[in-house]
């Protein structure tokens, strides 16, 4: 198989969206999972972090990954919380206010369980990126992207294949349009990319959107329960 297979293979949506029906409906879904030395409640029609390394990789990119206390400063954006792993750790991290929106009712109402399960302050919002956010800043906006591209004219048949694909990249285009706009002064609008989508056609529509886009950070690491590829993850900041 040539190189230019593998990359077709790997940033199939096809393939993607299989990996989101398999993910929903699995017997052995669980209820609960532990990540980042925490035990969290998973709601059905979530994205579920036990199949995926990406919501792990985001914590390290972040550096949420350890207990402590104190330490980080600022208010908190997450787009696309899921079950508000990362929303609720960034709250514990001294994070304030912390908000986390995402178009899945379902995820709202995880993350909102989770924050209560640790006495986290979260905010959760259902919202369509920034749709409901009025004219909030913040000093960090985060999203862990659903960065596989799908076909311009494809139509989601649940709300849980929103976390797995973007067809014609349009929330990407928004996000990386609006998430600059929405930043206290000094603040940092952070993309979490893989290359399992189409790094070349996201710096394309970022300097459609006279945006510019800089690695701050990435790591290579295997796929996880539905494959064995080697994928480079990035943290991408938005200038």
């Amino acid at each position: 198989m040539s190189a230019s297979d593998g990359q077709g293979r790997l940033r199939s949506f096809e393939r993607s969206l299989e990996r989101s029906r398999r993910s929903l409906h699995r017997g052995d879904r669980p209820k609960e999972f532990t990540l980042a030395g925490r035990d969290w409640d998973l709601v059905d029609e979530v994205f579920a972090p036990v199949y995926s390394p990406s919501t792990e990789v985001a914590l390290e990119f972040l550096d949420l990954t350890g207990n402590a206390r104190g330490g980080q400063e600022g208010s908190f954006l997450e787009i696309g919380c899921g079950a508000g792993v990362a929303a609720v750790l960034a709250a514990l991290a001294g994070r304030s206010p912390v908000v986390a929106a995402d178009i899945n009712p379902r995820a709202v109402e995880n993350t909102t369980i989770n924050a209560d399960r640790h006495g986290a302050r979260v905010r959760a919002v259902h919202s369509d990126l920034f749709s409901a956010l009025g004219g909030e800043r913040f000093d960090t906006i985060f999203w862990s992207s659903n960065y596989v591209r799908a076909p311009q004219d494809y139509l989601y048949r649940s709300l849980h294949e929103y976390a797995y694909v973007d067809p014609g990249y349009r929330a990407h285009h928004r996000y990386l349009l609006q998430a600059p706009e929405r930043l206290a002064p000094g603040g940092v609008a952070l993309l979490h990319f893989s290359s399992r989508g189409d790094v070349a056609e996201l710096h394309r529509i970022a300097g459609a959107c006279g945006r510019e886009l800089r690695t701050a950070r990435s790591a290579t690491v295997l796929e996880g329960e539905y494959g064995g590829d080697l994928v480079e993850h990035l943290l991408l900041e938005i200038h």
